[in-house]
């Protein structure tokens, strides 16, 4: 079975398509430096204010700020905990511990400097770049927890998250662990952001219970232009997330970046036309929403698959982000409110298993990471897609039941009536 990291598995996709960069592993590379400094500023703009505005406009008006405050908070708390200990847990050389942890050669960011490089870049802009990924995964699941869960209690679960599942997950996968050695694809982060932090807000909106009136009440978003706005900004910003994710500024960064336009196109589309033959009439949540699975879908696969493998994984990101989230939502009652789990999490998980046949030479991929063909691959892909799934679920839901009995997970009936604006910050999002 052949061994690889995301970075080398990436130099193989760069080789199979245009291989333009000439310049040493050892060599900073202008020109792929500019282009992850770029990638960085549109992955952060994806949360704020992308995924703020999109998560802001489908809550109730009374709980708007608290969403806005919990993404911005979510950005500074995971900055600061990366600077600390996370970037070092997660992608630096662990020694004897290599398969499973990072080392502590970049505790406290101690020795970087100017001069670092990683491969081709500055390490600042590797580091600073990684950040980025760190902050959304997290902010994703403050959609699955909305409009009733304590700010305090969200914080620490976001801490010890963000430390006891992001970073070992992304270090199997990214920083040369066991799960990149056993020959896990996973380009832009299906497994290690979208079906850990999908998972996780199930769990939470399982644990937290519904909320008051659900599934009875009525709760629509109470600005669709904001959220169409924030939908509008996470479909620009993604191309960091996708074409960024190749690390250099060349044709897999430009194959990831088409394929993951073409994906968000073929969502919105699929999505739009399943409403449009069950409801009558196509709205523009639907739209919006088809689009957000599409993104999400792609992301393991982008940089490993070719343009028709991304229209045909936006095309399933469409039908089945819808059918899942009608089962889990009206069949099931789970109020995960913002359908985190249904777009992301479900989004991450088929779109790592498609990986794993859409990657294939004859499909027009980049071809497999492990040796044995398409069975071998998808076996490789399921053992990851588990892995993620089981350790996420487990480490969340043992942290929110310490969380509960420490602090409390919800807050109070009389608050969750008035709205967590008023409640928990004193503002209000409106004043009319």
């Amino acid at each position: 079975m052949t061994r690889l990291s995301r970075s080398s598995f990436c130099g193989i996709a760069v080789l199979a398509s245009l291989f333009v960069s000439s310049a040493r592993a050892d060599q900073l590379n202008s020109a792929d430096t500019a282009w992850i400094l770029t990638s960085t500023g549109l992955v952060l703009f994806m949360t704020v204010p992308g995924l703020a505005l999109f998560y802001g406009g489908l809550v109730r008006s009374k709980n708007v700020l608290s969403i806005l405050m919990q993404c911005f908070v979510i950005t500074s708390l995971v900055s600061v905990l990366w600077l600390a200990a996370a970037y070092s847990l997660a992608l630096s050389d662990g020694g004897d511990w290599q398969q499973y942890m990072g080392g502590g050669s970049r505790l406290f960011l101690l020795g970087l400097n100017a001069d670092s490089l990683k491969d081709n870049l500055p390490e600042t802009v590797f580091c600073m770049y990684h950040l980025t990924f760190a902050i959304f995964a997290p902010a994703l699941i403050v959609g699955g927890v909305a409009e009733r869960m304590k700010f305090s209690a969200l914080i620490g679960f976001v801490a010890l998250w963000l430390m006891l599942v992001y970073v070992p997950v992304c270090h199997w996968v990214w920083g040369g662990g066991w799960l990149a050695q056993a020959g896990v694809m996973d380009f832009a982060g299906g497994l290690v952001v979208h079906s850990a932090g999908g998972v996780a807000a199930l769990v939470g909106a399982m644990l937290l219970g519904p909320r008051k009136g659900f599934p009875r009440t009525p709760m629509p978003p109470h600005n669709r232009t904001m959220t169409a706005i924030g939908g509008g900004i996470l479909w620009v910003g993604w191309h960091g997330f996708s074409a960024g994710s190749a690390l250099m500024a060349n044709g897999a960064a430009g194959v990831a970046m088409l394929t993951t336009h073409m994906s968000a196109a073929a969502g919105a589309l699929t999505w739009m036309f399943i409403e449009w033959h069950r409801f009558g009439k196509p709205s523009s949540l639907g739209v919006i929403t088809g689009m957000v699975a599409g993104l999400g879908m792609i992301a393991p696969a982008a940089g490993f698959v070719g343009p028709l493998g991304g229209l045909a994984i936006g095309v399933a990101a469409g039908a089945v982000c819808f059918f899942t989230m009608h089962w889990i939502k009206y069949r099931l009652q789970i109020d995960d409110s913002l359908d985190v789990f249904s777009i992301h999490g479900v989004g991450g998980i088929v779109g790592t298993l498609l990986t794993g046949v859409f990657a294939l030479k004859s499909l027009g991929g980049a071809g497999l990471a492990v040796e044995g063909g398409l069975w071998s691959q998808l076996a490789v892909q399921a053992l990851g897609v588990g892995v993620v799934l089981a350790w996420s679920a487990g480490i969340s839901y043992l942290t929110l039941k310490l969380l509960d009995r420490c602090l409390g997970l919800r807050v109070g009936a009389a608050e969750e009536t008035s709205g967590l604006d008023i409640a928990l910050h004193n503002e209000q999002g409106y004043n009319l």
